[in-house]
């Protein structure tokens, strides 16, 4: 249980006491790497509280709006930062070396402020647009941060972490093959058992693209890093809220 609340810790800003994993040294971290579909599952599970009483009281746009908000609020915004991070590098148009050090920089770009502004609406739309098919947003808003987190293994396992030191490099090619198996299936059955089918077939196409995903950011900066895993949720969340839509069309 120490590996949960040590993930809870370092991805959420869920309260869990310092205490609680005072003795887990972070080299034990990637051992835990099975818990990231559960803390998706309790951010899933805040984000549906939301949308489900904003929806009774503004209506289903600005519940979905409020969910959104409710997800960055939940994560402190962790994923979202390492997305305009990512963005702002690896659209630099520069050396991989350069991209890395505007990664770094604690200052936002053009790039990245795009970024945000695109994901953040984009999972308002499709939010709005999920809850006017038969089986309503409420399953996808749970499941997305859960298959979202489970498909980020992807980009440890057996990976280069692309910079001599960070927080990245926790499990970033630190993961066994067992530990990543073990994540992605409970990840594919939490969604299968709350999306049905239609969850289980949008996972399917995310889980598709994330090997591109991948491919791409190492084609770029020749590894993976805690920002480009940050990125990773954000893109795998609303592509995954996208397949859907796609998949009941």
């Amino acid at each position: 249980m120490k590996q949960l609340f040590a993930a809870m810790q370092f991805l959420t800003r869920l309260p869990v006491p310092a205490r609680w994993t005072a003795d887990l040294p972070l080299s034990s971290y990637a051992r835990g790497v099975m818990w990231l579909p559960v803390v998706g599952l309790m951010v899933g599970a805040l984000c549906a509280l939301t949308f489900t009483l904003a929806q009774r009281l503004f209506g289903t746009p600005v519940a979905a709006f409020l969910t959104v908000m409710a997800n960055g609020m939940v994560t402190g915004a962790f994923h979202l930062d390492g997305l305009a991070d990512t963005c702002d590098g690896i659209f630099s148009a520069r050396k991989r070396e350069q991209m890395l050090e505007i990664m770094r920089d604690s200052r936002i770009g053009t790039n990245g402020a795009l970024a945000l502004i695109f994901s953040v609406g984009l999972r308002t739309v499709a939010l709005t647009a999920l809850d006017g098919h038969p089986l309503g947003a409420l399953p996808f808003i749970i499941t997305a941060p859960i298959i979202s987190r489970a498909l980020i293994t992807i980009l440890m396992y057996h990976q280069r972490y692309a910079r001599e030191n960070g927080l990245g490099n926790v499990y970033i090619g630190k993961i066994s093959g067992e530990s990543f198996a073990l994540t992605l299936l409970i990840g594919i059955l939490l969604t299968l058992l709350i999306a049905g089918l239609t969850g289980g077939l949008a996972a399917l196409v995310v889980a598709v693209l994330s090997f591109a995903y991948r491919g791409k950011i190492n084609r770029t900066l020749g590894g993976q890093t805690g920002d480009t895993l940050g990125c990773g949720v954000e893109l795998f969340e609303w592509l995954f809220l996208l397949a859907a839509l796609g998949v009941m069309a």
